[in-house]
């Protein structure tokens, strides 16, 4: 018995053809939102990190 080639969707894991990516519009929409959310994320992240280091600095020269 011989499984025909496939993949699963990146979000349920449904199986579908190799040639898409995911199994509905609703999981292709879902992943976008995911994505945004995780690049949100990392922006607030980078900005965090900024205003630490810029404060560091700034504590840094001021002290002298």
């Amino acid at each position: 018995m011989v499984v025909e080639a496939h993949r699963h969707c990146a979000i349920c894991g449904k199986p579908i053809p190799m040639s898409e990516s995911f199994c509905s519009d609703q999981c292709q929409e879902n992943f976008q939102l995911k994505q945004q959310q995780v690049a949100k994320q990392r922006k607030i992240l980078y900005a965090l990190i900024a205003v630490f280091v810029i404060a560091w600095i700034a504590f840094m020269f001021l002290r002298k």
